[in-house]
C-alpha cells in the first residue's frame, strides 16, 4: 500500500509542476470564490486553512479576502514531532517552514483554539468520492483530525483531476466531509 501511495503522490507532484502559471492562477481564483461562499453560508466562528506552495491549488486569495473581510483565519505550523500548531493568519511575516511549506510566523495559540473551529481546509494529493484523502505522506493532516475532540466540516483542496473514483488508504486515513475544486465543491 505505501508503495502505491508513493508512486500516486510522484505522479500528482509531477502533473501539479507541469500545470501553466496562468492555469494555476486562474484555479486559485475559483477556487477562491468557492471557499468565500462556504465561508459566507457557514459563518464559522474560526477556520482552520494552510498556506498553499507554488504547486499547490492555490489558498492566498481567500486568505487575503478572509482577511480584509474579518474573518477568523489560523493556519499550521509543522512541529518536528509530527503534530501542528496553529497561528493567526493575520499580523505576521511568511517563512519557509519544515519540508520546504511556507508558514506564518507568529506566536502558537493555544491547543484548545482546535475547539472553536467549525470549518476546516486541508491541503491533499488527491480526494475520493467517498471523502477519502489522500495525503502527502507526512500524517499531519491525518493526526490533527483524529485528535479532535469535536467535528469540525473539512473540505480538501485539489485540483479537478485529483478527485479520483478511489485513492489508497490505510487504517490510520482520515476521510474529510468535503471537496473544493476549481469548478466545485461537494459535500459527501
Amino acid at each position: 500500500m505505501t508503495s502505491t501511495k508513493r508512486e500516486l503522490r510522484a505522479n500528482i507532484r509531477a502533473e501539479r509542476r507541469q500545470r501553466p502559471i496562468a492555469e494555476r492562477n486562474a484555479a486559485a481564483a475559483n477556487i477562491s470564490a468557492r471557499l468565500m461562499s462556504l465561508v459566507i453560508d457557514r459563518a464559522p466562528r474560526f477556520v482552520a486553512c494552510y498556506l498553499s506552495t507554488e504547486d499547490e491549488p492555490g489558498t492566498r486569495p481567500f486568505l487575503e479576502w478572509a482577511a480584509s473581510n474579518g474573518v477568523d483565519v489560523i493556519l499550521p505550523v509543522s512541529r518536528v514531532d509530527g503534530l501542528l500548531d496553529w497561528v493567526p493568519s493575520r499580523g505576521g511575516t511568511e517563512q519557509v517552514g519544515l519540508f520546504g511549506i511556507p508558514e506564518i510566523v507568529g506566536e502558537p495559540l493555544s491547543a484548545e483554539i482546535m475547539a472553536e473551529v467549525d470549518l476546516m481546509i486541508v491541503p491533499a494529493a488527491a480526494v475520493d468520492r467517498s471523502g477519502m484523502r489522500l495525503g502527502w505522506g507526512r500524517g499531519y493532516f491525518d493526526r490533527t483530525l483524529s485528535a479532535l475532540d469535536h467535528s469540525p466540516t473539512v473540505y480538501a483542496v485539489v485540483f479537478e483531476s485529483e478527485f479520483r473514483e478511489t485513492v489508497p488508504r490505510e487504517p490510520h486515513d482520515q476521510p474529510v466531509d468535503g471537496v473544493v475544486t476549481p469548478s466545485m465543491t461537494a459535500l459527501f
